[in-house]
């Protein structure tokens, strides 16, 4: 019988510890989030400092996002604790985001139902495959992840006028992207449920029982 081939959506299994600088950044951007939440709504939005200080700290977390990742490649900080916690804290910071500019009113809840729907699916996806292995963010996902933060943070500053016409055309990408790298997500989790090492041992093992005996 031939080797199993390694399953290229699944990440081999990890020996980093989890206690590293690059999670603690992570763990830095779930810290900021109600931080962030009670300065949006600090006097219902409406002053103008508040809503910028709210804008720095936003800022803040999504550098992070970007400085966790870039630490766990370069180093080799890579932990399956780190790709299943960097995009909860991201859904986290977004969620908080696009449920206070709702409250606030000044974001369309259907927008913030579609966005929220698609993380909470992928993050119930990334569990229903844990045990095939962790699927690591797409260039696609990145992508809809840099222009869901640019859309949100420009509604949180205290735009009007040319520059609120051009943030409602950005949050528009933003939904349009989130859509179709959610349902490029689905897809790949169907994929990697069905392809993976352990895919693959239930499949020979039922097969070796249904065998027929010589």
């Amino acid at each position: 019988m031939s080797a199993l081939v390694p399953d290229p959506a699944a990440s081999p299994p990890q020996t980093v510890k989890i206690l590293n600088a690059a999670n603690a950044l992570t763990m830095l951007r779930m810290a900021l989030v109600p931080l962030f939440a009670v300065t949006l709504l600090h006097a219902d939005g409406n002053d103008a400092a508040t809503r910028i200080l709210a804008w720095a700290i936003f800022a803040v977390a999504v550098v992070t996002d970007h400085f966790d990742g870039e630490i766990a490649r370069k180093h080799g900080l890579i932990t399956n604790f780190g790709k299943l916690a960097d995009p909860i804290a991201d859904k986290a910071l977004t969620g908080a985001a696009l449920v206070g500019l709702s409250v606030l009113g000044e974001l369309p809840w259907w927008v913030t139902v579609v966005i929220l729907s698609r993380e909470l699916g992928v993050t119930l996806l990334r569990f229903w495959v844990i045990r095939h292995g962790v699927i690591p963010a797409s260039r696609g996902g990145k992508l809809k992840t840099l222009v869901q933060a640019v859309a949100i943070g420009l509604y949180i500053l205290p735009l009007s006028g040319f520059l609120g016409t051009v943030r409602w055309w950005v949050m528009a990408v933003a939904v349009l992207l989130t859509v179709v790298t959610g349902l490029d997500y689905v897809a790949r989790a169907v994929t990697l449920r069905q392809t993976s090492d352990r895919a693959r041992r239930k499949r020979l093992a039922r097969s070796a029982q249904h065998k027929p005996r010589s």
